[in-house]
C-alpha cells in the first residue's frame, strides 16, 4: 500500500465537534482516528494540568536509578549530562512540535507518516507500544516487590505487607496484591477517556516524587551534619580500563531519563490553547530535572560506594537516623503510590497506538466503548500477567524498552527534521539531529552489549 492510498483511507469525520481552537484545521483531522473526546462542558486542559501529566510521564522507575550514574561518573559530570539531556530531549519535542503543526498532525505516528508513509506511521506505533508495555511490565513487578516483597541472591526482602500483617499466603501473595491494586487503582484510572482527566492524580505523582527527594535529602543533611558520611567524589574514578568502559552504561539511563514524547500530541489536543504546549514542555523539563539532580546528589551523598542500581534497596535497612523504619515505609509507600500514578498516564499512550496498529481505518477509539474497554482488559491482562509470572520478563524488556525508547526520543525525531518535507528545519536542528543519532546508536548498543553480558555472569557474580 502506498503512502498516499494509505492516508486517503485515514480521511474521514470525526463524530463529535472538536475544541474551538482545532475547528480551523478539521479537515485535516480526517487523516488520524486518534481525535480526542471532547464531552459536554469539558472547555479545554489548563497549563498546570498539561504540566502535571507531561512530568508525570517523565518521572517513572528511571528516576531510582539516577543515583548509581552518579557513583560511576561523579557529581560534576552527572549534573552536566543530565542537564544536557535535558536539552536535547527539549529540542526533539521542539522539532516534533513543528514538524507537526506543519502537517497539520496530531499524532507522534502522524508526524512520522507525513516524512517516511505507511511505513514511518507503522514502526513508530510498535516503537511506542514495546517501550511503554515494557514500562508498565516494570512497573508492576516493582508495585510488586514494594508490597509483596522480592528475593535478591537468595535473600528474601520483605514487603510492606508482610511487615505489617505477617505472613499469610492469600492475603500477602504477590498475585493478590497486585489483582487488589488492579481493580481498585489501577482499572479506574485507566478507563478515563481524557488524558486530563488524570490531572490531580499525575500533581500527586509528583508531589509523592518530591517527598522522596525530601526525605533523602533530609537523612543525607543530618548525617553529613553528624560527620556519619563523607561528600563523594565530585569525577569518576578510573583505575582500570574496566572501570572506564563502565562509565558508558549510563548512557541508555540518561538518555531516556526524560522520555515523553508518546504523550506529547495527546495532551497537546486537549489544550485550550495549544501554543502553550512549548512553554509545557520547557516548565516539565525544569521541574523533572530539578527532581532527577535532587536524587541522584542526596542519594548518593547518603550512599556513596555502597548506592545501589536501584537506590529503593538501599533503603531496606537502618538509615542511621531515628525512626530509621518508619522512613523506610513512608518511601517505599510514596514510591509504590507514585508508580500506580504514574501508570495511566503511559497505559493512555499506549491504548492509542495499539488500536492504531490493529484498527487504522476504524473510527475513533473513545467513540467505541466496546472496543475501547476490549482494548484496556487484553492490554491490562497481559501486563498483569507478565508482571506476576515471568518476573525475569524485566531483562528483556529492559533490552527492547531501550532500544524501542531510544528510537522514540531520538532516532524518529532526527530522522524527521534531516528529511524535511517542508523545509523548516534549522540549522541548528541538523546540528542537533547529527547530535541524537550516534548517541542514540552508541545508548543502543552499550544496551544491548550490557544485555548480552548478563548472560554470560552466573549467579555468583563470577563470570561463566
Amino acid at each position: 500500500m502506498s503512502a498516499s492510498i494509505g492516508d486517503r483511507k485515514f480521511r474521514r469525520s470525526p463524530k463529535s465537534p472538536l475544541l474551538p481552537h482545532k475547528q480551523h484545521h478539521q479537515h485535516h483531522y480526517h487523516k488520524h482516528h486518534h481525535t480526542i473526546e471532547h464531552s459536554e462542558g469539558f472547555g479545554g486542559a489548563s497549563f498546570s494540568g498539561a504540566v502535571f501529566n507531561l512530568s508525570t510521564t517523565i518521572v517513572g522507575a528511571g528516576i531510582m536509578a539516577l543515583p548509581a550514574t552518579f557513583k560511576q561518573l561523579g557529581l560534576i559530570p552527572g549534573v552536566i549530562l543530565i542537564i544536557f539531556a535535558a536539552f536535547l530531549t527539549q529540542s526533539s519535542i521542539d522539532m516534533i512540535l513543528r514538524f507537526s503543526k506543519a502537517s497539520k498532525s496530531i499524532s507522534y505516528s502522524s508526524v512520522a507518516a507525513d516524512a517516511f508513509g505507511v511505513f514511518g506511521r507503522t514502526v513508530s506505533q510498535f516503537c511506542i507500544i514495546v517501550n511503554n508495555l515494557g514500562m508498565l511490565v516494570v512497573y508492576m513487578i516493582i508495585i510488586g516487590d514494594v508490597l509483596a516483597g522480592t528475593w535478591s541472591n537468595g535473600l528474601h526482602h520483605r514487603g510492606l505487607m508482610e511487615e505489617w500483617f505477617g505472613q499469610h499466603w492469600c492475603w500477602t501473595s504477590r498475585s493478590t496484591l497486585l489483582l487488589l491494586t488492579t481493580f481498585f487503582v489501577i482499572a479506574p484510572l485507566i478507563s478515563f477517556k481524557r488524558v486530563d482527566s488524570l490531572r490531580y492524580t499525575s500533581a500527586l505523582s509528583v508531589g509523592l516524587a518530591i517527598v522522596f527527594v525530601a526525605i533523602t535529602a533530609g537523612v543525607a543533611i543530618v548525617k553529613l551534619l553528624e560527620g556519619t558520611i563523607k561528600v563523594p567524589s565530585l569525577f569518576p574514578e578510573v583505575v582500570d580500563q574496566a572501570s572506564f568502559w563502565k562509565l558508558f552504561t549510563t548512557i541508555p539511563i540518561l538518555v531516556t531519563a526524560y522520555i515523553c514524547h508518546h504523550n506529547v500530541h495527546p495532551i497537546e489536543n486537549e489544550l485550550t490553547d495549544p501554543s502553550q504546549m512549548k512553554s509545557i514542555v520547557k516548565t516539565s523539563l525544569i521541574l523533572c530535572s530539578s527532581v532527577y539532580v535532587a536524587t541522584s546528589f542526596f542519594g548518593f551523598l547518603l550512599f556513596g560506594e555502597q548506592t545501589l542500581d536501584d537506590v529503593l534497596a538501599n533503603f531496606d535497612g537502618d538509615l542511621g537516623v531515628p525512626y530509621s523504619s518508619l522512613l523506610d515505609d513512608v518511601i517505599r509507600v510514596s514510591y509504590g503510590v507514585h508508580l500506580m500514578l504514574v501508570f495511566p498516564i503511559v497505559f493512555y499512550s499506549l491504548r492509542l497506538n495499539v488500536d492504531g496498529l490493529l484498527f487504522p481505518y476504524a473510527i475513533p477509539i473513545t467513540y467505541d466503548n466496546k472496543r475501547f474497554y476490549s482494548l484496556t482488559v487484553c492490554l491490562m491482562g497481559f501486563i498483569f500477567l507478565g508482571a506476576n509470572f515471568v518476573p525475569s520478563i524485566w531483562d528483556a524488556f529492559q533490552f527492547t524498552g531501550a532500544t524501542a525508547t531510544i528510537a522514540v526520543g531520538y532516532i524518529f525525531p532526527a530522522a524527521i527534521a534531516l528529511r524535511d518535507n517542508h523545509g523548516i528545519a534549522t540549522r541548528k536542528d541538523r546540528l542537533v539531529s547529527w547530535i541524537m543519532i550516534p548517541l542514540a546508536v552508541t545508548s543502543s548498543t552499550v544496551a544491548i552489549l550490557s544485555d548480552i553480558y548478563s548472560f554470560f555472569v552466573a549467579k555468583d557474580g563470577q563470570e561463566i
